[in-house]
């Protein structure tokens, strides 16, 4: 299983704009969420995004709010969802997109070595500032992990050059100011955004928040991006008896050849 870094240096080589799929771990049920990783992992996603059901997401919008108390009133919890994350042997590197409060209370070493044991290749925590990442980021790399920053549209440019520097893997570009969700349009913002960060850093920059559909997923290539990040649009088909694993499918692949399209 090659690294987030790994991957994208992969993706970079073979002018490939990588495809990041996000799910909610538990909704309906792990059993469907292990089918739905193995799907996404065989139409065409780079990497995926698995989300840990959290009572107070506070960067979530509400169709992944909604999944996540799903998840909760079904008693999904981490051991849970690493076995089950584990026993797939995947070719997709998983990122578990987890808030603060879970690795706290558990211990950031406890944490970090649960989750690197049990294959888990990158991290995202939404609501970890950078001047609360250090703990963090001094144990991920001996133990094969890889903490990702966030960046919003608000952020200073100083402030950029210096998550840029410390985030690891990747870059993730909030596309927009607040939560989470589908939205009509992308803001055009981020392409001057995009040209921003590819001034003040060679790492890879992943556009998230707000991608809905293969258009838009498209745009963000276009604009510069090497990665596109797809959550509520998936956690939506997923939770919907009348879509499914088959929507599921057959958007993932929509997206790549969207992303494949010059």
């Amino acid at each position: 299983m090659p690294s987030v870094s790994e991957r994208f240096e992969q993706c970079r080589s073979a002018q490939r704009c990588a495809l990041i799929p996000f799910l909610t771990a538990g909704d309906p049920d792990l059993e469907t969420t292990a089918a739905a990783l193995k799907a996404l992992d065989c139409h065409g996603a780079d990497l995926i995004e698995l989300g840990m059901p959290y009572s107070d997401p506070l960067a979530d919008g509400p169709v992944i709010q909604a999944a996540a108390t799903r998840a909760l009133q079904k008693g999904t919890r981490l051991e849970a969802v690493l076995d089950m994350a584990q026993g797939l042997q995947l070719n997709t590197p998983l990122i578990l997109f987890t808030y603060y409060n879970p690795i706290y209370h558990r211990g950031i070493s406890n944490f970090l070595t649960t989750v690197a044991n049990a294959g888990i290749k990158g991290l995202v925590i939404p609501d970890l500032p950078l001047e609360e990442a250090e703990p963090i980021l001094g144990q991920t790399a001996d133990l094969g992990l890889e903490l990702t920053l966030l960046i919003a549209p608000t952020t200073s440019p100083e402030r950029m050059q210096a998550i840029a520097r410390a985030s690891q893997g990747f870059i993730y570009l909030v596309s927009t100011t607040g939560v989470t969700g589908m939205r009509q349009e992308m803001a055009s913002r981020v392409q001057d955004l995009i040209h921003t960060l590819r001034q003040i850093t060679p790492k890879p920059i992943s556009v998230g928040f707000g991608i809905s559909n293969p258009e838009q997923a498209h745009q963000v290539k276009v604009w510069g991006a090497d990665a596109a990040i797809v959550g509520s649009a998936f956690v939506k088909r997923l939770s919907d008896p009348s879509q499914g694993l088959e929507a599921v499918a057959s958007f993932c692949q929509a997206l790549r050849t969207a992303l494949d399209t010059p």
